[in-house]
């Protein structure tokens, strides 16, 4: 079936990118298309889990165990993974890739209409020079072709929409937003945060500046700190592109939405030097249909827009769409992470708190930021630290000794404040970290498998390292007992980060896209998610893709009323 009616723009993908760039050219005027590859999740409705109680869930909250080791042993590795949320995420043995044994990749995914949107952490935090400048001053990958001040109103406007929750704290290197009030720090929090900035110059602990409503926000309620957003939340108490994005594309009248639309390939027309569409299989049918299109954002997810590009082929790309440089599919990064340390707080035995907050602390950047008497580390870049602190609760009786009476007495009272701290670190862009596309083996619909290769380097080990040492000094230093570091060598796609695949660049002979998310080599292709990152960072991706994207839009719709497209 092929539909001849060119759309104004297609947008491939519904997770946090595909949905803003719905909104964005549906509100300035585009009849768009919007190709979700999983089901329809209707916001609210399709919430099932989110009222039930532990003892109304068959496992009560565990699941079944045979069940995830047989089709979910990547997907339940995920802190957002369980009984409550599994039917959020993808079934790995229906939808396989491939690693080697020795370089293990999680990739994490949700496929349904708002993607990984519905269950992603909503920790928001903007980029800095520090971090547009890195690649140019170590060398290391391609000089962003963008700074700060090029994104900064982007950011402006992504976070007036979104509700972002946050403390301002004045530092160059994480720049502050436009915020709602924050969540608070508990007392076990603070007594942390004092010894530590007591004790390290530079140093701040605050709260997460984070995608959960701290009040009422353009027609979403607040947030009612359950702390079980992957569940779905009828309030739209956190954002996501079923509570937020869609929602403001659909009142436009612009917007087509299609689920169960996996996007084989983009149709590229020799003649014209265009993209004109995409090429669509039936999830449930397996049938093949065309659509056609003047503007084609790709959103898929760095791993999903990579194998998309790559199986776009024609006889001028022969190795993928847009794929001149040969850097499609190369430069994957994640975030490291699962390593960090812990301790008890002494004291506060009468504090408790009210509610589960749905988010925790942070520690920003303080390695190679070029501050005065700054110590020399051995590693590029740095990282940052989430944390926080809660008391023991009846759980902890399984450890301990005794039964009977006297143990059920001590565990009606809770356990003893414990704060945590896990690194998120750098990752290097690195040509030899890439996706291609297995010679011989298919999923179901006949699309090719990709293939994952991407290890940590010495210099990721090193920040590795640090993170734990460090992590223990600072515990330490505000008093904690019992300090212990811990390690539990998360491999790359574990922090659900990933980035890289078709990066921006100022030279097309090295890069896939420019400064405007747009294609080097195909002028009306965009690529607004991870995949256009050229560098990680340390802190969390998804509020730059949002701004990305937004800018992306703008700069597009411009050209395309000035004929460019």
């Amino acid at each position: 079936m092929t539909r001849d009616d060119p759309y104004d723009a297609i947008v491939v993908g519904s997770g946090i990118t595909g949905g803003w760039a719905a909104k964005e050219l549906c509100e300035r005027g585009l009849k768009t298309l919007v190709l979700e590859r999983g089901r329809h999740v209707e916001h609210g409705k399709d919430y099932v889990t989110e009222w039930l109680q532990p003892w109304q869930l068959p496992h009560r909250g565990r699941g079944e165990q045979e069940l995830y080791e047989r089709d979910y042993p990547v997907q339940s590795k995920n802190y957002a993974f369980g009984e409550t949320t599994r039917h959020f995420f993808v079934n790995d043995r229906e939808h396989p890739y491939i690693t080697a044994d020795d370089q293990p990749f999680r990739w994490i995914r949700g496929y349904q209409l708002g993607g990984r949107s519905l269950i992603w952490g909503r920790l928001c935090w903007r980029w800095s020079d520090l971090d547009f400048e890195a690649n140019r001053k170590d060398g290391h990958g391609v000089d962003w072709p963008i700074r700060y001040k090029d994104l900064a109103p982007w950011y402006a406007h992504a976070e007036r929409f979104v509700g972002v929750s946050g403390e301002r704290l004045g530092l160059a290197h994480l720049p502050d937003g436009e915020f709602l009030p924050p969540w608070q720090l508990n007392c076990a929090e603070q007594v942390v945060k004092r010894g530590i900035e007591r004790v390290f110059l530079g140093r701040h602990m605050t709260i997460t500046r984070v995608a959960n409503l701290t009040e009422p926000h353009n027609g979403r309620g607040r947030c009612q700190a359950r702390n079980q957003c992957a569940r779905g939340c009828s309030y739209g108490g956190y954002f996501s592109s079923l509570s937020a994005t869609l929602p403001a594309a659909q009142k436009t009248g612009n917007l087509t939405v299609l689920t169960d639309a996996i996007v084989h390939s983009v149709i590229y027309d020799e003649r014209k030097d265009r993209a004109v569409g995409v090429r669509v299989i039936d999830r449930n049918t397996k049938q093949t249909r065309e659509y056609a299109g003047r503007l084609i954002f790709l959103c898929a997810s760095t791993l999903g827009t990579a194998q998309i590009l790559l199986s776009s082929t024609t006889p001028r790309f022969a190795t993928g769409l847009a794929n001149s440089s040969g850097e499609v599919g190369h430069n994957l990064m994640d975030h490291i992470s699962k390593a960090g340390a812990s301790g008890t707080v002494p004291g506060l035995a009468d504090k408790y708190v009210y509610g589960r907050r749905p988010t925790g602390t942070y520690i920003p950047r303080f390695r190679n930021v070029g501050g005065r008497g700054e110590a020399k580390v051995g590693f590029l870049r740095g990282y940052g630290i989430q944390g926080g602190a809660g008391r023991d609760g009846w759980m902890r009786g399984a450890t301990l000794a005794g039964l009977g009476a006297e143990l059920k007495r001590q565990l009606r009272e809770p356990g003893p404040w414990q704060m945590t701290l896990q690194g998120y670190g750098e990752c290097l862009p690195r040509h030899e970290n890439y996706v291609d596309l297995d010679p011989a083996r298919t999923d179901q619909w006949g699309i090719p498998l990709l293939r994952v290769h991407c290890a940590w380097s010495e210099n990721e080990r090193a920040i590795r390292e640090d993170v734990k040492t460090q992590s223990a000094e600072m515990l330490e230093a505000a008093g904690c007992k019992d300090v212990e570091t811990y390690d539990h060598d998360g491999p790359p796609g574990f922090s659900v980060h990933e980035m890289g695949t078709a990066r921006m660049g100022r030279d097309a002979r090295t890069s896939v896209l420019n400064a405007y998310n747009q294609a080097h080599d195909v002028p009306n292709l965009f690529v607004t998610d991870g995949a256009c990152m050229a560098s990680s960072s340390c802190v969390n991706p998804s509020l730059t893709y949002m701004a990305l994207t937004a800018r992306a839009v703008d700069y597009a719709v411009g050209e395309l009323k000035r004929r460019n497209l």
